[in-house]
């Protein structure tokens, strides 16, 4: 270590850090810990002065706990872990990219709330004093929320059924307005993914949704240096698990779970849907291969395909 500083997490705090590093001469990377997070504001600073970045995973809690703790040794660990590597990650990229995450993670949200939201009310409805059962025994969760929110007290009701139907109309509200939201948000996703990589949605079996979680898993091009990163990125790269004369992988519970689950979602789509991958599917069950093996296959040959894509700049529609 040759020179240590702390500094506020400010423009002027990160033009000192500048100056300190350019007492130094020679080549320099910057190892920072959450570029998407709390490093975000030092990575665009360094970024917009051309400085070559790498990013850091968070290190595993155990050694953490077991040891000293501070921002010094902390900081001394990053450099040396960016010194011992072969290859550095890449921050990931600002622009359309970001502009999908923070959708992404605002719908995220407004789907999970609208499902707890959707459970409270059919476990309050079963609870329900036998006046209001009467009136909400119906087929499906959309009939329900339409029949809860045009609920109306009745001065003829005791204090349990009046506060519960006050408090379904409230839930079923809630639910109308955060799935709402979310429809809006997948509209702005859409649009955002239609302008910038619509040559993804093209493809079988990927959405708005899928495409957006793929984009900003891969970010930019260059990012992943091979369709095996990618898929290592996705958990879609199976583990090797053998032992003596037997050969078996086991699956990879790693890596990104938001775009395994995007891979994921695009192999069923196509396990319906496309001809091509249900003759496959055919074809490797004859072999003796399980329902579970065929669709590991599957996640890693989207994995591979989707990967290509991106890699390759889109041709620019004249339209």
């Amino acid at each position: 270590m040759v020179a240590q500083a702390t500094v506020p997490a400010t423009p002027p705090g990160y033009r000192q850090l500048l100056e300190l590093a350019d007492q130094h001469h020679g080549q320099r990377v910057w190892a920072i810990e959450g570029t998407g997070g709390y490093g975000a504001g030092l990575t665009r600073f360094l970024h917009a002065h051309a400085e070559q970045v790498g990013e850091l995973d968070r290190p595993k809690r155990a050694p953490r706990r077991h040891g000293a703790k501070s921002d010094p040794l902390d900081a001394v660990r990053a450099a040396r872990e960016v010194l011992g590597r072969d290859q550095l990650a890449q921050p990931r990229a600002t622009g359309p990219r970001a502009a999908l995450s923070v959708r992404l993670a605002a719908r995220r949200s407004a789907v999970q709330a609208a499902g707890d939201a959707q459970r409270q009310l059919h476990a309050l409805v079963i609870a329900a004093p036998e006046v209001l059962r009467e009136r909400l025994r119906l087929g499906s969760t959309r009939q329900l929320v339409t029949a809860c929110a045009r609920l109306r007290v009745q001065a003829s009701w005791d204090v349990e059924t009046a506060a519960t139907a006050a408090t379904l109309r409230s839930l079923a509200r809630r639910i109308r307005e955060l799935t709402s939201e979310a429809a809006d948000h997948r509209q702005a996703i859409l649009g955002l993914v239609r302008a910038w990589r619509p040559d993804l949605l093209a493809r079988q079996g990927v959405g708005p949704i899928v495409a957006a979680t793929v984009l900003c898993a891969w970010s930019h091009p260059g990012r992943c240096r091979s369709d095996a990163a990618f898929a290592m990125l996705g958990g879609a790269a199976p583990i090797p698990a053998s032992s003596g004369q037997t050969i078996r992988v086991r699956l990879n519970r790693s890596g990104d779970r938001q775009l395994n689950q995007a891979l994921y979602t695009v192999v069923l789509t196509r396990l319906r849907t496309d001809p091509a991958t249900r003759a496959y599917a055919t074809r490797r069950r004859a072999q003796g291969k399980t329902n579970r093996e065929i669709k590991r296959c599957l996640v890693r040959y989207v994995a591979r395909q989707l990967y290509r894509l991106l890699e390759t700049q889109p041709a620019l529609d004249p339209t």
